[in-house]
């Protein structure tokens, strides 16, 4: 008979843990948070330091009798939620509803999900850190006064529906900044100038680098002289500078980081991102060694490695690559961002010895790409540095310099596993070889072509999901668990919609982020809300009283309710009409904006709600039917893919935009492509592909 109750949120998690325990013990899920403020009203007595009105969410009664009923049949309970302040709040509300003793050792933590990790928690529980419930309190009771306080006000002067929030507003703030940078910006011409050259059999490339004193090219005229100059000069080696240089691995992944490289690297949304890392971390049945959680946990924003561990990487590492591939001494990410909690280990494989490949057959596709991108991501952390030599030559001709730049990899070192990706469309250095000739001051060199290129300087691009992710870490805004929901929230609203996988601030959410500029700027504000969140760090570490923080918020945020309530103008947002009539009623059709753009709904709502999408064309005929124009389309997850006007009669297909200009090898369909070195123009049937040439932003 089993004496002891074990408590953790998800049925996956106690499937994992039962196997592990035995049959001494009952494994139980809470399916998350039991208690929570009620959604009805405010559910906190400001007056009364704040206190929370918590009640059973609606639908957990049955669960919770389950839990109640089993814990009366037991010696002992243990609560295993996560071990995050989250995890710890479920924890204590569990242990509310099932009146365990207030100092009872009932805590059970582990950071992976493995049998020696959770054989090894269960030998030192420990008991319920207020700390760390009450900086979750802190935060939960924060964005229940910010939301509930000001969203009525926005209904009432704004649109019925909307909502504000502390983290989320800011996120859409950052949004619209940076549309409004884009929207201000003025391009500026500046001009290249790429010389083909040759040492003996070998050509290469080099680039302007100066005239005289001058090293930036503003106009044609500029150019001009430079090519006059180029026309009648002979091409001298003047230096060569050769020497060898380092690049050091990346440090294994943290929340922000692992939300950034699967979406650089799988194309994988914030949410989709933690939503597989949590199956990986609650357990996969990986064959004869059963069911095991196969990550650590994937809320962490430490870059720490336990000691066992980097040993047993480094075992790995010098088994399979040679000594050689493993640093002198055991490498240490020590996390330089002040904000950091370092509660947990980074984001890392439970074991190293699973490689991605062994257990490739037991996981679905998405699960063995993050996988494996963890697995590679820790693996190459731990390993040696990369040796790259470097050749610098500058070339002379007349009072023109130009220069070649040239590597190659001498020792592959961590790059052998794996190189993190970029934002840029440029390749990280290292990522390809550029060889040059061998040469020697004196040396001539022939000029083959000379090819100037105008450019116009790029506005700042436009925050991808990974880009707002490393923009709201780096400013201290929200914590690992925040960043998903945060995105997903304000897509939801309507406050932001994803054209092109960039996200686009709507008409709503501009309007949404003047008013609270106006009224509330310490909620808009970078610092200020990066301050809220060191508070809360400083009540989890028990540094700070979670009631007075709140009070020290309140204090200034009550006065500006008071004079937002009587000086918010109301503002009406007009729907644009269409020349579009709708086919069902009559009425004109208006643009509406929807979590993935905009598009178009009967004005007639709510008594006609006919909807469309808003149809555009590419200017490329189906190369299927020959009579159909190609269109862009959404599929139900919002993915934008090009198909024919004629579906269903024609079903033509495709992810990659169609360009316009045929192929002039086999006049076939051709389609634009991206990939870390930039974006190239692809024929559909034949080999033929074409570089197109990204500007500087």
């Amino acid at each position: 008979m089993a004496d002891s109750l074990v408590i953790v949120e998800s049925p996956a998690k106690a499937k994992t843990i039962g196997k592990y325990l035995g049959s001494k013990y009952i494994v139980k899920a809470s399916m998350g948070h039991i208690r929570d403020l009620p959604k009805s009203q405010m559910g906190v007595e400001i007056r009364n330091n704040f206190e929370p009105k918590y009640i059973t969410i609606r639908g957990k009664g049955s669960v919770l009798k389950e839990l109640k009923d089993a814990s009366k049949k037991v010696k002992k309970v243990y609560l295993a939620a996560d071990p995050d302040r989250e995890g710890e709040a479920i924890a204590w509300h569990l242990a509310h509803y099932l009146e365990l003793p207030q100092n009872e050792a009932c805590r059970v933590v582990f950071n992976e999900i493995t049998k020696q990790a959770v054989k090894d928690a269960f030998k030192s529980p420990r008991r319920i850190n207020q700390d760390l419930v009450n900086a979750q309190q802190a935060r939960r009771i924060l964005d229940r006064l910010v939301g509930y306080k000001i969203s009525p006000l926005l209904w009432k002067k704004v649109k019925k529906g909307l909502s504000a929030g502390r983290v989320q507003s800011v996120a859409v703030k950052l949004i619209c900044d940076r549309e409004n940078e884009i929207k201000a910006f003025v391009p500026e011409e500046y001009w290249s100038i790429t010389a083909k050259l040759a040492s003996g059999k070998t050509d290469f490339e080099a680039k302007f680098y100066s005239i005289g004193d001058k090293k930036e090219l503003h106009n044609q005229q500029e150019v001009d002289e430079v090519l006059a100059v180029l026309d009648k000069a002979s091409f001298v080696v003047r230096d060569v500078k050769e020497k060898e240089r380092l690049r050091n691995p990346a440090p294994p992944f943290i929340t922000s980081s692992l939300q950034q490289e699967a979406a650089r690297k799988l194309n994988f949304r914030a949410a989709k991102t933690m939503s597989v890392a949590q199956q990986l971390y609650e357990g996969i049945d990986i064959g004869s060694e059963g069911t095991v959680g196969l990550i650590t946990y994937m809320r962490t924003d430490s870059t720490r490695i336990s000691p066992v561990a980097q040993e047993e990487a480094k075992e790995y590492i010098i088994g399979k690559y040679g000594a050689s591939y493993y640093p002198e001494t055991p490498r240490n990410y020590v996390r330089k961002n002040a904000n950091a909690q370092d509660a947990h280990e980074a984001i890392r494989p439970s074991s190293v010895l699973r490689d991605p490949d062994s257990i490739k057959g037991y996981l679905s596709r998405d699960q063995y790409r993050l996988y494996r991108l963890i697995w590679e991501r820790f693996v190459a952390s731990q390993m040696a540095s990369a040796v790259l030599d470097t050749m610098t030559v500058d070339i002379a001709a007349d009072s023109v310099l130009l220069r070649a730049v040239g590597s190659k990899v001498k020792f592959p070192g961590f790059m052998k596993v794996y190189v993190e990706g970029n934002d840029d469309a440029a390749p990280d250095a290292g990522d390809e070889e550029k060889l040059l000739p061998p040469m020697k001051p004196g040396d001539k060199v022939s000029a083959k072509q000379i090819d100037p290129k105008q450019h116009f300087t790029q506005p700042p691009p436009r925050y991808t999901e990974a880009r707002l992710v490393k923009a709201l870490e780096e400013m201290g805004i929200g914590r690992p668990s925040t960043y998903a929901p945060t995105l997903e929230t304000i897509q939801k609203r309507g406050y932001v919609a994803i054209e092109e996988k960039k996200f686009v601030p709507t008409e709503l959410g501009e309007l949404v982020i003047q008013q609270m500029a106006e009224f509330f700027p310490e909620i808009l504000d970078v610092e200020f809300t990066a301050h809220m969140e060191e508070e809360l760090d400083h009540v989890e570490e028990g540094k700070e009283d979670w009631v007075q923080v709140l009070n020290e918020f309140y204090k200034s945020f009550e006065k500006r309710l008071e004079v937002a309530e009587e000086e918010m103008e109301k503002v009406e947002i007009q729907d644009e009409v269409s020349d579009e009539i709708c086919e069902k009623c009559g009425r004109h059709f208006v643009y509406k904006m929807g979590r993935f753009g905009k598009f178009l709904a009967c004005s007639g709502f709510p008594e006609c709600r006919n909807t469309k999408p808003i149809i555009k064309d590419t200017g490329v005929t189906c190369p299927n039917c020959q009579q159909g124009k190609i269109i862009e389309r959404r599929s139900k997850k919002g993915r934008l893919f090009y198909g024919c006007d004629r579906y269903p009669e024609c079903e033509f297909v495709s992810w990659d935009k169609p360009v316009e200009t045929p192929c002039p090898k086999c006049g076939s369909l051709q389609v634009e492509k991206r990939n870390k070195s930039g974006t190239f123009v692809q024929c559909t049937k034949c080999d033929h592909r074409v570089e197109v040439e990204d500007q500087k932003d």
